[in-house]
């Protein structure tokens, strides 16, 4: 082909396929137990009874008018388990403030709270969450951050008490169900999902170690006592995954984390377009900030050739069979694997449908944009953010 010799191809060929069978291997090890993973929680009953405990709800803010208003609306409708909602603003231009004053009109248990300036070595998120820590009742003994764009579902708050308490949890957070409306998101999002599903599995997975722990910090019920215990937020004022890097800590602690599915309690619209989606998830999915690096490139080269290089792989194959080229052995098992890696995927993305409200038809050729969400990650890896809702670091 073009000159190049068949015993050239076919040592490439071997070395590809020498590299993938152990990370193909690795990945079903890593996956298939999620056949076994808990249920989806159910949904929750509003206006049931509250458990024993309380909640003190924390939303941090950074010009979120336009789509704050689900959030507010759906805390609104929690129960009495529900003690106070502090919105912690970082100085919004944009009217946030008026649409959480508007709200606390109606219901007394919701707070504005500006605050401070940002200190040296602090990222906004994790600084307004411990702002809102220090600031919160001490009376509620658990603490449950929610970020501006979701959704909350009557009863979540019941549900997770419920569910942290019955299973013993000192930390739990939720995957959960996306709102996917322009059809660049629904092709893409999907995509960079999995390439959280192959390094930490499903959610409800259990993680064997502490630094494979898995969280979702757009709804995260802590006990205040661990809290207290990591000095708040802390552990994470440097991270731009500040979520995984605190649950990680706290789980490195000895205490009792779970990330579950929470399809049925939490609905989240995070992005609007391809090109939001890219920058804004993208950069942050790498999880170098919570990660050990030998650990980091080691699920990048696993994500590179399971999920990255089969596209282009089997596309590759059949272009030099077309040229006229026939498959040697070591081509044909290549080839094989690459479209049993395919065919896997595909069997994934049917699996994760329930984890999405009515997605654009784009969902179901999100495995076309595997190379581009692997590569996002790969990008991410090699850099580190610079500004991020609107603050320059």
């Amino acid at each position: 082909m073009n000159g190049i010799p068949g015993w050239t191809i076919d040592a490439l060929a071997l070395s590809v396929l020498a590299l993938q069978v152990p990370m193909a291997l690795i990945l079903l090890a890593r996956l298939l137990p999620s056949l076994r993973r808990p249920a989806p929680l159910p949904p929750g009953i509003p206006d049931s009874p509250p458990l024993p405990g309380s909640v003190s709800v924390i939303v941090p803010t950074l010009n979120e008018a336009e789509r704050i208003d689900p959030c507010l609306q759906g805390l609104h409708a929690q129960g009495s388990a529900l003690r106070e909602v502090l919105v912690v603003d970082s100085r919004s231009q944009d009217g946030t403030p008026e649409k959480v004053w508007a709200m606390a009109t109606r219901d007394p248990r919701f707070r504005l709270v500006t605050d401070d300036p940002l200190p040296a070595g602090w990222v906004g998120r994790p600084w307004a969450l411990h702002y809102g820590f220090l600031k919160s009742d001490p009376a509620s003994e658990w603490i449950l951050g929610i970020d501006a764009d979701t959704r909350p579902q009557p009863g979540l708050v019941e549900r997770l008490l419920e569910t942290a308490q019955n299973q013993g949890f000192d930390l739990i957070t939720l995957a959960p169900q996306f709102i996917l409306q322009h059809w660049g998101e629904g092709w893409l999002q999907p995509a960079l999902l999995v390439t959280l599903i192959y390094r930490y599995g499903a959610a409800g997975d259990p993680a064997a170690f502490p630094e494979r722990t898995m969280a979702n910090g757009q709804c995260m019920l802590v006990r205040r006592s661990v809290l207290e215990c990591m000095d708040g937020y802390t552990v994470a004022r440097a991270s731009f995954c500040d979520d995984v890097t605190l649950v990680r800590q706290i789980a490195a602690a000895g205490f009792k984390v779970g990330f579950w599915d929470g399809r049925h309690l939490l609905k989240v619209r995070m992005y609007t377009s391809f090109g939001e989606t890219w920058r804004e998830w993208g950069r942050s999915l790498d999880l170098k900030d919570a990660t050990p690096t030998p650990q980091l490139w080691g699920d990048v080269a696993l994500l590179v050739l399971t999920q990255g290089i089969p596209w282009i792989t089997v596309v590759g194959l059949f272009a030099s069979a077309g040229m006229g080229v026939a498959f040697s052995l070591t081509e044909q098992l290549l080839l094989g694997l690459n479209l049993g890696l395919i065919a896997f995927r595909f069997g994934l993305l049917a699996g994760i449908r329930g984890s999405y409200q009515d997605p654009p038809w784009t969902f179901w050729l999100s495995p076309l944009a595997d190379p581009l969400a692997v590569l996002r990650i790969v990008l991410s890896a090699l850099s580190r953010p610079r500004a991020w809702r609107g603050r320059t670091y």
